[in-house]
């Protein structure tokens, strides 16, 4: 699923009141904490995850490994926390066809 420039935006808007929903911890990405974002996803749809790394490159690839591993899109980071976005068989979140 690709996401226009609009669609995008859209979805910063809805995040931007969102708490972090997963936290990484001490043991980074474990296949429990991709588990739960998983399960976070298809519960809630537009999460964020809090990656508690000052290494930029460190945090690009968990990024990286998340939307691969969750079959997601990533919406945006801000500092330490990524807006990731899946949609559900139910879709709950309407998002504009533009």
């Amino acid at each position: 699923m690709n996401l226009s420039k609009k669609q995008i935006q859209h979805l910063k808007g809805v995040a931007h009141s969102l708490k972090p929903v997963v936290m990484l911890g001490n043991n980074g990405l474990t296949e429990a904490v991709v588990a739960e974002i998983d399960y976070a996803l298809g519960h809630h749809e537009l999460i964020k995850v809090k990656i508690p790394t000052d290494d930029k490159e460190v945090k690009q690839l968990i990024v990286d490994a998340i939307v691969r591993e969750t079959n997601s899109i990533k919406v945006q980071t801000i500092g330490k926390t990524l807006v990731i976005f899946r949609q559900s068989d139910e879709k709950k979140m309407t998002i504009p066809k533009i």
